[in-house]
């Protein structure tokens, strides 16, 4: 039996993007006094990135987990479901 790479795993899933309406966005002020950056490590979709000291999302890839926002103890991320009819539309599992 062949194991699937996360990359493939995510490929599996469909997303319905709701193009200039983000459900995450991310208070880079907020970010500046954040040590740990937690952010960038428990997505498991591997969204999060820094760029040039800012935090950036890639939230359309978005699993909808919430786990970015529980971590992050400078409350600088507000997370929401994406409005009805969009988001991730899960293929498998």
């Amino acid at each position: 039996m062949n194991r699937l790479s996360l990359a493939d795993k995510l490929n599996l899933n469909k997303f319905e993007v709701d193009e200039g309406e983000p459900h995450i966005l991310i208070n880079n002020e907020l970010c500046k006094s954040c040590g740990p950056k937690s952010c960038l490590l428990v997505c498991p979709a591997g969204l999060y990135s820094e760029q040039n000291g800012e935090i950036i999302v890639e939230w359309a890839g978005c699993l909808e987990c919430g786990t970015c926002r529980a971590v992050c103890d400078k409350k600088a991320i507000d997370w929401k479901y994406p409005r009805g009819g969009f988001g991730i539309i899960f293929r498998q599992g």
